[in-house]
């Protein structure tokens, strides 16, 4: 089957027609580089992940372009509560949120802009708004004037009021129109600036990904992707300055938004302990099973993050691993995943449906293990960005669970030699000391491996 994408634009699933089939391109709006990512920031990154994976099996050429914010008042606002520079700030977590993403096993984009190395792109491009009548400055500010572009919420199908309402808009005596949005606002001396024609400033947030965005992929694109939390305003604004800069009527020609996150039934929030970042997650799990759990669910709808979901899902890959595990010694044949589970990730990335597949390859493969289903195993894991560990680092943790692996060796030695012994007491005393320690033993035809719960 073709490629289907449910296209947040014209509300309905449509077959994806490239504008250039040799050369796809596809934006995603990425962090705000001030704080750890949360689970929810961890969302979009899978899903747009699985959907370059399948986009490279599909196209000769993929531009995958994230961009990170590295100019934002949340950065501002936590170097003032810190005390710490702003630089400072933002080179430390952008490090730690490729360091997390890399844990779920998601890779770096094509192109990685960031914001601060594009204000000359952004400046420009507020100058063509001028120009054509869609921008105006004001008191140090330039802003977009909302009722100069008729279509403005066709994406996210709010008229004008529900906009309003619905945007916590800033209240201002310099704006002509209460629905307009900031692209440049000046900067006091003690927060980043750079020189502009409206004098010392810095970007509004919505003006970044529309000059990036158009810099490494052109006035109109293929696919532009994001959380559901950003069609109103940050998508729609996108779209408003770009296709009035531009000139051109449409600015993405397909847009695809994951759904909001939940956790245990709530909305989440520090201040109802139940905030999780990827980073304090990945303290006790493994990435891959983050990562696994997430597409456990289709993209588009509502996914409830539990602490049970998680360790099921982690469950489950113990299974595919133990597979791979007891037949080390097949050599997997070189093989493309299977048509029906390529098919199904075409339906709009139904993973569940893919997964659901490649359960039933593994069935097949634990009754009559072959070559030729491992390494379609292996094909369809590659595309879903699971499986991609070391069999024995996965049951035994190396590298994140602080054990000591020499330890554990040397105790298991010392029960095979207690049970050679008839020493069966001090086998089973070994044994318990080892649960107690997390550790699983698991007693098969070739000896005796081990795992970590």
């Amino acid at each position: 089957m073709t490629l289907h994408i449910y296209n947040t634009l014209t509300r309905k699933k449509e077959i994806f027609t490239p504008i250039n089939p040799d050369q796809i391109g596809m934006y995603v709006c990425g962090p705000t580089v001030y704080d750890f990512a949360h689970i929810g920031n961890a969302r979009p990154v899978i899903v747009f992940d699985v959907l370059y994976r399948l986009l490279k099996t599909l196209y000769p050429n993929v531009t995958y372009v994230r961009n990170i914010t590295d100019v934002d008042d949340k950065i501002n606002a936590k170097s003032k509560e810190t005390g710490e520079d702003i630089r400072t700030i933002t080179e430390r977590t952008a490090k730690a949120f490729h360091e997390d993403m890399a844990a779920l096993n998601a890779g770096r984009p094509d192109i990685e802009p960031r914001a601060t190395e594009h204000i000359a792109e952004m400046i420009e491009m507020i100058e063509r708004l001028i120009e054509n009548g869609n921008a105006y400055a004001i008191d140090g500010h330039v802003l977009f004037h909302v009722p100069s572009m008729p279509e403005y919420g066709t994406l996210s199908g709010r008229n004008m009021d529900d906009m309003i309402a619905g945007a916590r808009v800033e209240v201002a005596s310099y704006k002509k129109d209460p629905a307009d949005f900031v692209l440049w606002k000046p900067s006091a001396d003690d927060v980043p600036g750079w020189d502009s024609p409206w004098g010392r400033g810095r970007p509004g947030w919505h003006i970044e990904c529309s000059a990036m965005s158009r810099k490494y992929l052109g006035d109109t694109f293929d696919i532009h992707g994001g959380g559901h939390d950003l069609i109103f305003p940050h998508h729609e604004n996108e779209i408003a300055q770009s296709c009035c800069a531009n000139n051109t009527e449409k600015y993405a020609n397909y847009w695809m938004h994951n759904g909001h996150l939940m956790v245990e039934g709530e909305k989440m929030s520090k201040s109802l302990g139940n905030f999780f970042t990827v980073h304090d997650l990945l303290e006790e799990v493994p990435g891959e099973a983050l990562r696994f759990y997430m597409l456990s669910a289709q993209y588009r709808s509502p996914f409830d993050f539990t602490k049970e979901g998680v360790k099921e899902a982690k469950a489950t890959l113990d299974r595919f691993y133990s597979a791979l595990r007891q037949t080390s010694d097949l050599e997997p044949a070189q093989v493309s995943a299977p048509d029906k589970f390529i098919d199904a990730l075409k339906d709009d990335l139904n993973t569940p449906l893919a997964i659901s597949h490649l359960h039933e390859s593994l069935s097949a493969f634990n009754k009559t293990p072959s070559a030729e289903l491992k390494g379609q195993i292996l094909a369809c894991a590659e595309i879903l960005g699971i499986l991609q560990q070391d069999v024995e680092g996965w049951f035994k943790g190396t590298g994140s669970s602080g054990v000591d692996e020499a330890e554990i060796e040397r105790m298991i030695a010392d029960r095979i030699a207690a049970k050679a012994g008839k020493d069966f007491a001090m086998a089973d005393k070994i044994r318990d000391d080892l649960v107690a320690m997390g550790v699983v033993l698991e007693d098969g035809p070739t000896g005796t491996t081990w795992k970590l719960k």
